[in-house]
């Protein structure tokens, strides 16, 4: 094989930043969602001691994926796992809202069960609160390795810094695409196709609002775009399929793509 090849490979090996492998992260990820839902697994009886052993597990697991991952502060992986745990009460009520809302908003959903057995969107956003309160932590890496193997198996991508309400209710989801810099209220509904982007993706702006902020008690229907960091989607609007949206809108407004659609019938013989 080619030299200079080789010791291209090489060279990255040895500029490689220590990471467990994202298996074992997603792994230790559904774990704990398998954990606060167990109706995601087997049938569990588990009485209070066990339990607490359970999640004293998962807390060591935590360490161990912080503590092998170089850029982590170091020495802060138990003080960082304590704090991911403390506030796991809280994303589980969070979850739960998200749960409710689906519940009372998909005329399909026929049981809490089947939402959290077979749902992408509640696996998506399961992901990604978890992924967020790792981010808010400081922790790198790990938030978006989370985050992206929820992608991977939904379509569904929402970046962990991304800050979302309550009562979050995604349908199908597939292709939907929620970026970095974007702020959801409580009670909003994305379709499928959904993207909430930035308008420019100039490198200078990295730093910058560069995703819409959407209100609440927002509809988003599939396909619709909405770009841009100064872009505000008011309380109690409704967006319509395919609409691209650059600029604010205020409170209560419809807005809606019109197509004009024509059907030519064969003529029969």
């Amino acid at each position: 094989m080619n030299t200079e090849f080789l010791n291209s490979i090489i060279q990255r090996q040895n500029q490689q930043q220590v990471v467990p492998s994202n298996q074992m992260i997603a792994n230790w990820a559904q774990s704990l969602l398998n954990l606060i839902f167990p109706e995601r697994g087997a049938s569990t009886n588990y009485n209070q001691e066990v339990l607490k052993g359970v999640f004293f597990e998962l807390k060591e697991e935590l360490q161990l994926i912080l503590k092998s991952t170089k850029a982590c502060n170091k020495n802060q992986y138990k003080e960082i796992s304590d704090a991911f745990f403390d506030v796991l009460p809280e994303v589980y009520r969070k979850l739960n809202t998200d749960l409710i809302s689906i519940v009372e908003g998909d005329p399909a959903a026929k049981s809490e069960f089947e939402i959290i057995r077979c749902y992408p969107g509640f696996f998506a956003i399961a992901m990604y609160r978890f992924a967020h309160e790792l981010h808010l932590l400081d922790v790198p890496h790990i938030p978006r390795i989370i985050t992206e193997y929820a992608h991977t198996v939904t379509g569904i991508d929402i970046h962990p810094a991304a800050q979302i309400g309550e009562y979050l209710y995604i349908d199908h989801g597939t292709g939907l695409v929620i970026g970095e810099t974007t702020v959801i209220g409580n009670h909003v509904k994305l379709y499928q196709g959904v993207t909430l982007g930035a308008l420019s993706v100039d490198k200078a702006k990295a730093n910058s609002k560069r995703h819409p902020t959407i209100g609440n008690h927002v509809i988003i229907y599939s396909g619709a775009t909405i770009l841009g960091g100064e872009t505000i989607i008011g309380d109690h609007s409704i967006i319509g399929g395919n609409v691209w949206l650059t600029r604010s809108v205020p409170e209560g407004s419809t807005v809606y793509h019109q197509a004009e659609i024509k059907i030519k019938e064969s003529k029969k013989e």
